[in-house]
């Protein structure tokens, strides 16, 4: 059984990870860590604010050990140089995944870090050489990529049942967030290519396989946050099939996959976040018949969390996951390119 921790207790980490946790055995719960003061300030000077605040972390981290046993590790440091833990879970903000995840694997532990990887491909070349080095398992939870309701579609695909496919649409965008939210942050890694982007571009990767690259990419910057608030790009396989995506972050809620093919259409709205249990709808168009379906309902975040265990104890997921991560990482490092954007990455700071 492997002891795994939390660094940080994020709402993400109680609502989504913790309860889909419990249902893999071969993991056992050892606690979540709050950060240091001096790990919280980073360069800047530690105030009765910043003790405030951390007061308040504890008292979050004290739900989680309430509901779910563990105990409570007073600084991220102590969590990843402690014999208690065998892997971390990091879901800190996207600019502070470098920083935690090196320190982890500098201490031989193995990382399950939540979407991105990190914020540069030059970071995570270097992390995946350390965990290839110290044969450490690492893992990107994007979830979604798990749930079966992508083998359904594969499968309806494969069929036949809309012909030859022409193009896909992938359109992924939320309500603006509650304010002080790190996705207006530059410094935590903010923005919509991060936080809503990066799905987009892995499930095209699925869809057109080996072969998929970035053609065209744009995107547009908040004014008074200066991140990407919203984007676009066209991706390309090539047997010629295209797939354009969009995204964004002070949108209507959109989750949306369109398959346009010689024969008919396939669309369906919950394709990247499905909750657990949820069978989403999916509509098949033949000209002007309609035909509604029901897709499957399934659990991604314990599926994730299964491959990751996977990943530590099978030699060649370990290796799988290596090139997924640096796949992903490598077309998000297109994206900017393509579109002019340039990004920051915090070393030291606060994690929101």
């Amino acid at each position: 059984m492997f002891k795994i921790g939390i660094i940080c207790p994020s709402e993400i980490a109680f609502r989504r990870f913790l309860p889909s946790l419990r249902n893999v055995k071969e993991f056992a719960f050892a606690g979540v860590a709050v950060a240091s003061p001096a790990e919280w300030a980073g360069k800047a000077a530690v105030t009765d604010e910043t003790l405030a605040v951390l007061e308040n972390e504890r008292g979050k981290a004290q739900k989680f050990t309430d509901a779910y046993g563990g105990k409570i590790f007073e600084g991220y440091e102590t969590m990843i140089t402690s014999d208690e833990i065998d892997a971390v879970y990091i879901p800190l903000p996207p600019a502070l995944h470098f920083e935690w995840t090196k320190r982890a694997l500098e201490n031989g532990k193995n990382a399950y870090v939540e979407k991105p990887f990190t914020t540069d491909l030059t970071d995570t070349r270097q992390l995946l050489r350390m965990a290839r080095e110290k044969n450490l398992a690492v893992h990107e939870n994007y979830m979604f990529v798990y749930h079966n309701q992508l083998k359904a579609i594969d499968a309806l695909i494969a069929s036949g049942e809309i012909g030859r496919v022409r193009s896909y649409r992938i359109s992924f965008g939320f309500p603006r967030r509650a304010p002080g939210d790190f996705r207006y942050d530059k410094r935590l890694g903010g923005g919509a290519l991060f936080d809503a982007g990066g799905y987009c571009m892995k499930y095209a990767g699925h869809l057109l396989g080996d072969s998929a690259r970035l053609v065209c990419a744009d995107s547009c910057r908040d004014t008074v946050s200066e991140v990407d608030i919203f984007g676009s790009a066209t991706m390309v396989n090539d047997e010629g099939t295209v797939v354009q995506l969009a995204f964004g972050m002070d949108n209507d809620y959109k989750c949306e996959l369109e398959a346009w093919g010689s024969e008919g259409t396939l669309s369906t709205g919950r394709i990247l976040t499905a909750p657990d249990g949820l069978e989403p709808d999916m509509v098949i168009k033949h000209n002007r018949e309609y035909t509604t379906a029901k897709l499957p309902a399934d659990n991604a975040f314990e599926k994730s969390i299964r491959r990751f265990h996977e990943c530590l104890t099978d030699e060649t997921s370990k290796r799988d996951n290596y090139r997924e991560i640096e796949r992903q990482a490598a077309f998000v490092n297109e994206f900017i390119k393509l579109s002019g954007m340039r990004t920051r990455r915090l070393r030291k700071g606060q994690p929101a």
